[in-house]
Formats: structure tokens, C-alpha cells, sequence
């Protein structure tokens, strides 16, 4: 038997968010600072910048599949396996694993966590979103390369590809990690749940100047086209290419990923005060209101 102190009654770790087996956990404070550290842990405080974590309760007969090397501790009788099998299916299951996850952006064997017990992933800086993944369609939900963190066992794990080819220039490459059953889903953003914008289509569609949907449902068509009909249209309002999204379903987009708003500059900027021209998005909210 195992007696945990000082994490869920911990005043300086908030519970976030739970659904599922998981729980998001915040840490308000970095309580473990230096003289010459204390300035920029405080200023990381007042503007949101806090370590999360992932807290996975596991029960059999469930199971929870996590990002390789994000396990920081577990308590329990907890077993890992990485789902490769022996002798020659493990070499199959590893090549097959090393070339989806060199096209998604993933690792190549995500481990998975069976038993009874409880998991805790590392510390993030990032956001953690969970997703009920069956909320999304038959067709599941698409992730944008990078935010896969933990799911449940029980939902389907693969690859989806464009139909498209135009894809190439949306950002998003021609491959996307997709999920699909009923379970909860993990993800790890830079932007959080709060900034998030979400539209829900029925039957119609919705254009993106730039790679800033981060998930959206597997029904969706995904192209990347002339924001105008012509050619010179395009050049003239100077947006170029927008992804495309078409059908019925949901999107998550953040409109604020570090670099699509007037944040930051470049080292030459910085060194010579030149303003920085803000572009985009934020060049038309500035237009708009003459600013």
C-alpha cells in the first residue's frame, strides 16, 4: 500500500482540468529559486508561464499510451510495454513506428501503461488540453504535429493522409497523426484552452491565412488554395495561399502560437530598435481600426 502526501493536497499544485483517467495539475509557484533566479520566476508567474502536469489514474482492465520519455514517476502495480513484440514483429513494429512517427513529427514507440496504479508525466511549460475524442465524429480528430501527450488505451491510433498534395504548403505536410474511438485525449499547446478559438461547420467552410489549426475532425476536407480566385487576386490582397477546410465538424485554432502576433522580433531588430512591422492577421485587426 502506497500513502501519497503533498500532491493532491498540495496548495501550491491546483488541479487544472480532469476528464477520464486524466487530471491536469498546475504548479503556481516555482518555489525553488536562487537570489539571481527569483526576478524572472516571478515575472514567469504573472504572465502565465507555469509547469503542468499530467496526472494518469490507471485501472485495469484500462490503459494509457504516453509520449516516449514523459514518464516522471509511478506508484502502484503499474506495468509498461511498448507493443513490439518479439524477434522479427519487433523489428516490423519498430520500422513501422520510426516511419510514422518520422512523418508526424511523433516518436517512434509511444509506451503504454497497463495495471492499477498511478502515472506522472514531466513537467511542461506547455499547456495540456484534453479532448473527448468521440465529441470530434466517427472520423476522430487530426492533430498538427507535436501535441500528442497521453491517450487512452481504447482509442485507435493511425496516420491519415492528404488528398491533397497542396497540403505541402499548408503547414501541416502531407501526414497527420489521427485518433478515433471513445476515450480521452491528451495534447500538449502552446496556446491555452482559453485563447483557443473553436468553430463548429455543417456543410460549409472555413479558410485559415497560416498554420494555426492545432486539431480538427477527421471528416473535414483539408486543401491549401488561392485566397482569391485569380492569381493577381491573391497577389493584390497579399494573404497568397489559406488552408481549407470543408465539410461537418469542429477546428481548434490558436490565434496567438508565439510569432503569429506583434511578440518578439528578431536579433537584428532588438540590436537596432527598428520597429517591427506586424503582418498577417494582426496587420488586418490593425487596419481595421486605423491603428
Amino acid at each position: 500500500m502506497i500513502t501519497y502526501k503533498n500532491i493532491t493536497d498540495n496548495p501550491n499544485l491546483v488541479a487544472l482540468s480532469s476528464m477520464g483517467p486524466f487530471a491536469v495539475f498546475e504548479h503556481q509557484k516555482d518555489l525553488s529559486n536562487t537570489p539571481e533566479s527569483a526576478p524572472l520566476s516571478w515575472f514567469a508567474q504573472e504572465m502565465n508561464v507555469r509547469q503542468r502536469q499530467l496526472l494518469c489514474r490507471i485501472q485495469r482492465p484500462g490503459s494509457v499510451r504516453v509520449q516516449a520519455g514523459s514518464m516522471q514517476w509511478v506508484a502502484g502495480a503499474v506495468e509498461s510495454e511498448t507493443g513490439l513484440g518479439e524477434g522479427t514483429d519487433a523489428v516490423k513494429s519498430f520500422l513501422k513506428g520510426a516511419i510514422k512517427g518520422a512523418v508526424t513529427g511523433e516518436a517512434a514507440v509511444k509506451p503504454v501503461y497497463s495495471g492499477d496504479g498511478i502515472l506522472m508525466l514531466e513537467p511542461t511549460y506547455k499547456h495540456i488540453l484534453l479532448e473527448d475524442v468521440s465529441s470530434w465524429g466517427p472520423e476522430g480528430i487530426v492533430l498538427d504535429d507535436g501535441l500528442f501527450l497521453a491517450a487512452e488505451g481504447s482509442l485507435a491510433e493511425h496516420v491519415v493522409m492528404r488528398k491533397n498534395l497542396s497540403s505541402i504548403f499548408g503547414g501541416h505536410g502531407l501526414f497527420s497523426l489521427c485518433f478515433k474511438g471513445s476515450g480521452v485525449l491528451a495534447l500538449e499547446s502552446f496556446t491555452p484552452r482559453e485563447e483557443l478559438f473553436e468553430f463548429e461547420l455543417e456543410n460549409d467552410v472555413l479558410k485559415i491565412d497560416g498554420n494555426l489549426a492545432i486539431a480538427w475532425s477527421g471528416s473535414l476536407q483539408f486543401t491549401v488554395e488561392r485566397s482569391s480566385k485569380t492569381l493577381l487576386g491573391s497577389v493584390v490582397n497579399k494573404e497568397g495561399l489559406v488552408n481549407v477546410y470543408r465539410g461537418t465538424g469542429r477546428i481548434l485554432m490558436a490565434p496567438t502560437i508565439p510569432g503569429t502576433t506583434m511578440q518578439g522580433g528578431s536579433a537584428e531588430e532588438a540590436a537596432t530598435g527598428a520597429e517591427k512591422k506586424p503582418d498577417g492577421a494582426t496587420s488586418r485587426i490593425l487596419s481595421a481600426f486605423k491603428l
